[in-house]
C-alpha cells in the first residue's frame, strides 16, 4: 500500500515544481514505472481494513437479512421495526445489542439502495396531471387532545393532484363508514370530483392484490366510486412514490397541523378546526411549479372538477339475530330494538356516528354509535320505549327494569308516586303506554301540568291529555249578505206546544 503522503509530495516536484521522473526516483528510490504509475492514478485516499472482529450477531445475520428483505415487501403498517426484530432475535438466542442489529440493516438498506441505483430502480420520471385529473388519498395516524384525554386518531387525507389543495379528517377507526364519510366530506370541501382517485391497496377498497395491476376491487367501495362517478386505481404494493403528494402531505400536516393543534370538547370540533386549518393553509402555501398560492390553483381547477351529487349512502349492513332481551351486539356493546322482533333476525346499518336497525322494509330503530374499546364488557344501550309491550303483560318488571332507568324526569317523578298506591304499577304502565299513541313531548306536558296540580293520578293525566290533543274550534265564519236572514228563528217553546196540539186534534 502506499504511503499517501509519499504520494503527496511526488505529485508536488512533478506536477508543480517540474521535477523529473529521473530525478524524482534518485531522491525516491522508486523506479520511474512505479511513480508514472502513481502519478496516473490521482489522488489516492486513505484506505484502512475493515475490522474482522467476530460479532454475535454473525451466527444471525442470514435470518435477520431475510427479515428485512420479507418485511420490505410488506405495506409499511404491517413492517415490523428494528425494535421488533431484536426482541424476536433475542427470543431465538442472540444475546448481543440493539445497536448491533440496527448497524447491519443500515448497511442492508445502504447496499439496497446501491443495487436499486445500478439497476436504474432509484430513477423517477417527473409526472404531470391535468386539472381535474386525479386525487390521492392515504391514511394516517395522529393524537389530539378530545374531552382531556390524549387519543389516537385514524386521519383521512385526500389531495388535488393538480392544485395539490387538501383536506384532512380524523376518526376513530379506519373502517368503510369512516371511509365513505371522508370522501363526502372533502368532495363536499374540495367543492368537485376528479376524473381518477389514487390509493394504496388498503383492506376497506381491495379485497385481494392480483398480479400487476389485478385488483378484486371490494363491492362497497366500488359502489362508492361509481356514485361519485370516478375510476379508482391502485399503487403497487411497497409503492409509495406513486402517489407521492399525499405521502408528503401526510408528513408535513404532522408540523404544520397535529404540533400546533389545541385541545379539542370531541371529534366534531376537532374536524371543523381542521377543515378551517386546512383552507388557511391553501393560501399560505405556494404551489411547487406555479408561482402562485394553492388557493389561487384550486380555484382554477374548479370548472374542471365534477359537481357532486347527492351523498352516497355510505353505511356497512349486517345482518343481527335479536336476543330474547330485546338486544342486538355490535363492536362489543348492546343496543335495543322493539320487543315486537324478539329472537328474529333484522338488517343493521352501521354508520359513522349511529346505527340504524331496519326491519320489513322500515326502520324500527336508531341508536347514536359508541366506538369506545376501554371496558371490556361494552356497554348497553337502552330505548325504554321498545320495551312497552312486554310492560303492558309484565307491570311488576317497572319497579326494576333496567331500561327504565333512564326515563324523564318527570316520569321518574310520577313513578315515585304512583307505586305508592294500590294497582299504581298498572297506571303507570297505561300512562308510558301513552307515548305510542301521542307524541312523548305531549304526555310529558301533561304529566308536568298533573305534578304542578299536586294530584296526579291516570285520570286526570287523561283529562290533561285530551285537553292538549283536542282539535282548536274553527274559526268564524262571516256570513254573505245575500243568505242573511230576514226573519231571524227565536227560541219559543210555546210553538213547539201548538204544533203538538194541533197533531193531537187532528
Amino acid at each position: 500500500m502506499i504511503d499517501v503522503a509519499l504520494l503527496s509530495v511526488i505529485r508536488r516536484w512533478h506536477l508543480r515544481d517540474g521535477v523529473a521522473i529521473r530525478e524524482i526516483s534518485r531522491l525516491t528510490g522508486l523506479s520511474r514505472n512505479t511513480i508514472r504509475k502513481y502519478l496516473r492514478s490521482g489522488v489516492v485516499e486513505p484506505r484502512y481494513p475493515e475490522r474482522q472482529s467476530p460479532s454475535q450477531l454473525d451466527t444471525f445475520a442470514p435470518k435477520l437479512a431475510l427479515w428485512l428483505q420479507t418485511d420490505s415487501k410488506k405495506n409499511r403498517k404491517q413492517r415490523r421495526n428494528l425494535r421488533q426484530m431484536h426482541a424476536d432475535l433475542v427470543a431465538l438466542g442472540y444475546t448481543g445489542s440493539y445497536d448491533r442489529v440496527a448497524a447491519f440493516a443500515r448497511k442492508w438498506r445502504q447496499a439496497q439502495q446501491e443495487e436499486a441505483r445500478t439497476c436504474g430502480g432509484g430513477t423517477f420520471i417527473p409526472l404531470t396531471v391535468a386539472p381535474g385529473d386525479a386525487f390521492q388519498f392515504d391514511w394516517s395516524e395522529d393524537w389530539a387532545v378530545l374531552g382531556g384525554v390524549r387519543t389516537k386518531l385514524q386521519v383521512a387525507q385526500l389531495k388535488l393532484a393538480y392544485s395539490r389543495a387538501f383536506i384532512l379528517r380524523a376518526y376513530p377507526l379506519q373502517t368503510h363508514e369512516m371511509l365513505f364519510d371522508a370522501h363526502l366530506h372533502a368532495f363536499r370541501l374540495l367543492g368537485g370530483i376528479p376524473r381518477r382517485g389514487i390509493y394504496d391497496n388498503m383492506k376497506t377498497a381491495v379485497d385481494r392484490v392480483g398480479k400487476g395491476k389485478v385488483r378484486d376491487v371490494n363491492q362497497r367501495f366500488q359502489a362508492m366510486a361509481s356514485h361519485y362517478l370516478f375510476e379508482p386505481e391502485f399503487c403497487n404494493p411497497a409503492a409509495g412514490w406513486e402517489k407521492g403528494q399525499i405521502e408528503k402531505t401526510v408528513q408535513d400536516s404532522r408540523r404544520r397541523i397535529w404540533q400546533q393543534a389545541p385541545a379539542f370538547q370531541g371529534l366534531a370540533d376537532l374536524n371543523a378546526w381542521l377543515e378551517q386549518r386546512c383552507r388557511e393553509l391553501w393560501h399560505e402555501l405556494h404551489h411547487p411549479e406555479l408561482a402562485v398560492s394553492v388557493a389561487e390553483v384550486w380555484a382554477e381547477e374548479q370548472p374542471w372538477l365534477m359537481v357532486v351529487p347527492a351523498p352516497f349512502d355510505g353505511f356497512v349492513e349486517h345482518t343481527k339475530r335479536v336476543s330474547p332481551t330485546c338486544l342486538i351486539h355490535f363492536e362489543s356493546n348492546r343496543y335495543s330494538v322493539p320487543a315486537s322482533f324478539a329472537n328474529r333476525p333484522v338488517s343493521l346499518r352501521v354508520y359513522t356516528d349511529r346505527l340504524v336497525v331496519a326491519a320489513e322494509g322500515q326502520v324500527i330503530a336508531e341508536h347514536q354509535r359508541i366506538i369506545q374499546r376501554s371496558h371490556k364488557t361494552g356497554h348497553t344501550v337502552y330505548d325504554w320505549r321498545h320495551y312497552l309491550s312486554v310492560l303492558q303483560h309484565k307491570p311488576g318488571a317497572l319497579r326494576n327494569g333496567a331500561p327504565f332507568a333512564e326515563l324523564p324526569e318527570a316520569l321518574k317523578r310520577l313513578q315515585s308516586l304512583l307505586l305508592k298506591r294500590p294497582g299504581g304499577d298498572r297506571d303507570m304502565v297505561d300512562i308510558l303506554a301513552l307515548v305510542l299513541h301521542h307524541e312523548e313531548s305531549t304526555v310529558l306536558v301533561a304529566v308536568e301540568m298533573a305534578l304542578e296540580a299536586g294530584a296526579p293520578s291516570k285520570q286526570h293525566i287523561l283529562n290533561l291529555l285530551s285537553r292538549l290533543v283536542e282539535l282548536p274550534s274553527p274559526a268564524p265564519v262571516d256570513t254573505p249578505e245575500a243568505l242573511a236572514l230576514t226573519l231571524a228563528p227565536e227560541a219559543n217553546v210555546s210553538r213547539y206546544d201548538r204544533l203538538r196540539e194541533a197533531q193531537d186534534a187532528a
